[in-house]
């Protein structure tokens, strides 16, 4: 395997400089601001996320004022109480993005996350107390426990999080396969091992965290 710091040199050669390849880098949160974050927020972000999926963002996010309002502030215990009807009654509302089962997974998620948060005191301590060495179970965490973050959702709502994590994009996988990491998609639980091995590696190598490992990864191209 390829030491990180190859990586680096050539992310920063092909985007002008050290310092230009600085001000690229995503930062996660500390463990102490994770907790802070109330599960409102981590709702509507997740539900976000959700929403976005398959849509161009710009669009959706021009839209979540009005998801706000009708979700109450997007406040999980009074979602929760929302009946069948209540739902319904969202797809008449042209403010909104009509999709019967990411509308319905609202509040499927929104009880979800009271249950974990009642556990964990606060759906930011589950977040928080999740080890970053073993982030793609935090993944699949998230997708058995939601709906709708199956795939790369749940990785791209711990970005938006702010929970230190990578993203498998395609431009990661290529670079993953060109320092021989994996050898093509990571579809197998071999690869998916191999990848959260690398990562761990380059985190201790480099000490930076999994979000500018794996946006450094995608800026190098491949070696």
């Amino acid at each position: 395997m390829l030491a990180f710091s190859n990586f680096v040199d050539r992310a920063a050669e092909r985007t002008g400089g050290t310092k230009a390849l600085e001000q690229l880098l995503p930062r996660a949160k500390s463990d102490k601001a994770l907790r802070t974050v109330d599960d409102s927020t981590y709702l509507s972000q997740m539900c976000l996320r959700i929403f976005r999926a398959g849509l161009k963002h710009a669009m959706v996010d021009a839209k979540w004022p009005a998801f706000e309002d009708v979700f109450f502030g997007f406040d999980a215990h009074r979602i929760r109480a929302m009946s069948d009807e209540d739902l319904e009654h969202l797809l008449a509302d042209s403010r909104l993005i009509r999709h019967w089962g990411k509308i319905r997974a609202v509040r499927d998620n929104a009880a979800a996350m009271i249950e974990i948060s009642t556990i964990h005191n606060g759906f930011g301590h589950y977040l928080a107390g999740w080890p970053t060495q073993k982030i793609m179970g935090l993944w699949d965490d998230l997708a058995r426990r939601f709906q709708q973050l199956g795939g790369q959702s749940g990785a791209n709502f711990l970005r938006m999080a702010g929970k230190d994590t990578f993203l498998l994009t395609a431009d990661v996988v290529a670079a993953l396969v060109s320092a021989k990491v994996i050898e093509g998609k990571p579809t197998s639980k071999r690869a998916r091992e191999s990848i959260q091995n690398a990562f761990n590696d380059w985190a201790l190598e480099s000490g930076r965290p999994l979000c500018q490992i794996s946006k450094i990864l995608a800026l190098s191209g491949q070696l």
